[in-house]
């Protein structure tokens, strides 16, 4: 993409409203406008990042055996009157009335719509079990809203729902979301920690937060160093889950809501104990027959009798996520993406536009990169050089190249890796080879 062509506008003050990292960062990088308190319009270069982290959850959801649906935004206020949830969200739940006086309310969650649509169309244990998930809109109408993505009233999330005819089956179905989040997190660059947590609204009797550590985070979080080392599993779901979940439970992770000091100190040592911020980025619950029994959702069992599914849901905060990255990965010039979420791999600088042979080395090493499918983001602007290298560090593309007269007579590209600061001052097929891959730490 050319950048003459394309929609960035970027900022070079901080904005006053804006009090996190995060916040600052999108805006100042043109990729988010607020349009109402909590609300934001997603501008180009951040609906790429948006769709890409997207993409990666529905490509690991599906792995683990998800199906994948589409649920409305608006919901019938009689089926949560049904499950007996309609006053659980007080005033954070956005209530509407058609012109046909009927209840509706814009979906803060949607445990009772996938139960109604399970219920409706399941009948018999042969065919469970069963996980759907969607990525859809939601709103909350938070009373603060505030940081940005981070804490809006309207958000886009992954929300999974499983059902089983008994509680083995559905903890093992909690299990697979389990290593599917720790996949997930990790694909995105990120190390998640999965905490034990309150399940608040949702309800039931099992639920774990998975946290990235953050100076700016919402909750303090108290847990052993060893897990911060540890790998994500592999996608082997028929394995023992039990064994490859363990590593990651079976050391204290808790959040300050669950945090207990006594358990804490016993269990880890002094040199292993790990106090922090953390910002959550999903969260699963198990809550068996929570809304099962009230909703009379009940499948035919083997043994010919009827029994209410046991169920589970499970989140991610996909577009919360684009702010949570920009929190871990951040220096003072700007942000610094990984790799894999990146609205752009390359940052392609052409230092005086007009001038024959560095256009002409600009366009080859445009065109070859594009060709071999790398997202290329191609400052073809009259500008500054200043100011292109200050754009190009504030939206963190993850490589630069950069191709100034000089160079251009020689034939060599400057290439610089965004996260480290590294240059190289490199021909054009060794540049070609180097910026096709991730860039080291």
């Amino acid at each position: 993409m050319r950048l003459t062509d394309y929609f960035l506008p970027t900022l070079k003050e901080d904005p006053a409203e804006a009090q996190i990292v995060s916040h600052r960062l999108m805006l100042r990088a043109g990729m988010v406008r607020q349009s109402a308190a909590g609300i934001y319009s997603w501008l180009p270069l951040g609906l790429r990042v948006l769709r890409k982290i997207e993409a990666i959850v529905r490509e690991e959801q599906n792995l683990a055996g998800a199906v994948e649906v589409l649920m409305p935004t608006l919901q019938p206020a009689d089926i949560w009157r049904e499950s007996g949830r309609y006053e659980d969200y007080g005033k954070e739940m956005l209530r509407i009335t058609d012109r046909a006086d009927r209840d509706l309310l814009y979906g803060p969650t949607n445990e009772e719509l996938i139960t109604q649509i399970f219920r409706d169309n399941v009948r018999s244990y042969k065919q469970l079990p069963c996980n759907l998930y969607h990525i859809q809109w939601k709103f909350r109408d938070e009373i603060r809203p505030r940081f940005g993505v981070m804490r809006g009233r309207e958000f886009l999330m992954k929300d999974a729902y499983s059902f089983d005819i008994d509680e083995a089956s559905a903890r093992v179905a909690y299990q697979k979301m389990f290593v599917a989040y720790l996949r997930t997190f990790a694909r995105l660059g990120l190390r998640a920690l999965p905490m034990a947590a309150d399940t608040g609204p949702i309800g039931g009797d099992l639920s774990h937060e998975f946290i990235i550590l953050a100076d700016t985070g919402e909750s303090e979080v108290f847990c052993h160093a060893d897990l911060l080392e540890r790998p994500a599993p592999e996608a082997d779901y028929s394995a023992d889950l039990d064994a490859v979940i363990a590593p990651f439970t079976s050391l204290y992770a808790r959040t300050d809501e669950k945090h207990e000091p006594e358990i804490f100190e016993a269990e880890v040592p002094a040199d292993k104990q790990v106090t922090a911020r953390g910002i959550e980025v999903g969260h699963i619950f198990y809550f068996g027959q929570k809304y099962s029994e009230p909703m009379q959702c009940r499948v035919t069992g083997a043994d010919g009798k009827e029994v209410a599914v046991y169920g589970g849901s499970y989140g991610i905060g996909v577009s919360r996520l684009v702010g949570g990255i920009i929190e871990a990965c951040h220096d003072e010039n700007g942000i610094v993406w990984p790799w894999a979420v990146a609205p752009f791999q390359i940052g392609l600088i052409n230092l005086k536009p007009g001038d024959a042979q560095t256009d002409e080395l600009s366009e080859r090493l445009y065109k070859t990169l594009t060709h071999k499918g790398l997202d290329v983001l191609y400052d073809n602007r009259d500008e500054r050089a200043g100011a292109k290298f200050s754009d190009m560090d504030l939206i963190g593309l993850p490589w630069q190249a950069v191709i100034g007269p000089r160079g251009a007579v020689a034939g060599e590209i400057e290439v610089k890796n965004r996260k480290n600061g590294d240059k190289q001052t490199l021909d054009f097929e060794a540049a070609c080879a180097l910026l096709a891959e991730p860039p080291s730490d």
